[in-house]
């Protein structure tokens, strides 16, 4: 939910998150009053923000706190800011970045806490307050982030088994293959027992079962890629509308911002996320190979008029995301015009 907060006497704290420590620069009317670091446990950080509240004379509804939304070190903040009603905008670390040209992620967190601190500012109109999803959502979060770290593990693991044959001896590689062998038959039980929970929370829960089921009835969309949606839009409460999704993950265009670029094609930031762009990429390739889709269609007709490929392809792209909104809105499956 996009907040409107006036920017008279608002009090902006700007936080680097780290495994052992937050660094924060607190700003009003861009000017700096005060950085430092807090030990990264709710009780000091609580206890912190208290302080500069009562150093400066500032209530509760004048304080917004922006960091980035990084994961689990997140977690003392959330609670914090949750406890004491503290607004709390957790932002895309690679909007940040995008804006901040010049934020070293783990070399100046001093810097990068007042970088922070001027984005908010910056975008005061655009703060989205963070909301703990609920608990089986968050339990959803952290499986698909277990299932994804045990996947890509098991495809090293494989590759590696493949691979070294031609590159040793027969013996070496026999005794490299059965260690091998071992690590994989555990991932693969891991990986099971991961699936088998998920589905467990599927079944468990009806909200999140008419997600799944409305997102995989989309050509191109299959059960990766509509969990990975779940997961990346907080079951679609963290997003307004589809645009703003596209904006997220780096599959809007970006139009040249000067003169001298405007020879230059539009084209889509490569700054921003990757994992949910690679499953959509995939998605969109496997539907312009079906022998009969509207979009296979749309992609032919735009490539015929001269449009390059890649753009065509992150046009398929944010069809299927606009598909995936709009059929959880309406609350129903897709009905695809050809039959």
């Amino acid at each position: 939910m996009i907040l409107k907060i006036s920017m008279e006497k608002l009090f902006i704290i700007g936080v680097v998150i780290s495994k052992k420590k937050l660094t924060f620069c607190l700003i009003s009317q861009d000017k700096i009053l005060k950085t430092g670091e807090i030990a990264n446990e709710s009780s000091a950080i609580s206890y912190s923000i208290s302080q500069l509240l009562q150093e400066f004379d500032v209530s509760n509804d004048q304080i917004l706190i922006c960091a980035e939304h990084t994961g689990q070190f997140n977690y003392p903040l959330i609670y914090t800011c949750e406890s004491e009603k503290y607004t709390l905008w957790l932002e895309n670390p690679n909007r940040i970045k995008f804006y901040c040209t010049g934020l070293q992620q783990g070399k100046d967190y001093r810097l990068n806490s007042k970088q922070i601190a001027v984005y908010a500012s910056r975008n005061v109109n655009k703060t989205t307050k963070y909301r703990q999803p609920d608990s089986e959502l968050e339990n959803l979060k952290k499986l698909h982030q277990e299932l994804c770290m045990l996947e890509v593990d098991s495809d090293k693991m494989h590759s590696k088994l493949v691979e070294q044959k031609n590159y040793m001896s027969e013996d070496v590689f026999n005794d490299n293959a059965k260690r091998l062998i071992i690590l994989l038959k555990g991932l693969h039980e891991a990986i099971k027992s991961v699936e088998n929970e998920i589905n467990r929370i599927f079944a468990n829960n009806s909200f999140l079962a008419q997600q799944l089921e409305l997102l995989t009835s989309i050509e191109g969309v299959d059960r990766k890629v509509a969990l990975k949606m779940i997961v990346e839009t907080d079951a679609f409460t963290r997003f307004d509308n589809c645009r703003q999704f596209c904006s997220h993950v780096g599959l809007a265009p970006v139009h040249a911002l000067s003169k001298a670029n405007q020879h230059l094609p539009i084209h889509i930031n490569p700054k921003l996320d990757k994992g949910i762009k690679t499953l959509l990429n995939l998605a969109a390739l496997s539907i312009v190979q079906k022998k009969d889709s509207e979009l296979k269609d749309y992609y032919l007709r735009k490539v015929k008029e001269g449009k390059d490929e890649k753009v065509v392809i992150n046009a398929v792209r944010v069809k299927l995301v606009a598909r995936m909104f709009a059929v959880i809105k309406s609350n129903h499956k897709y009905q695809s015009i050809i039959r």
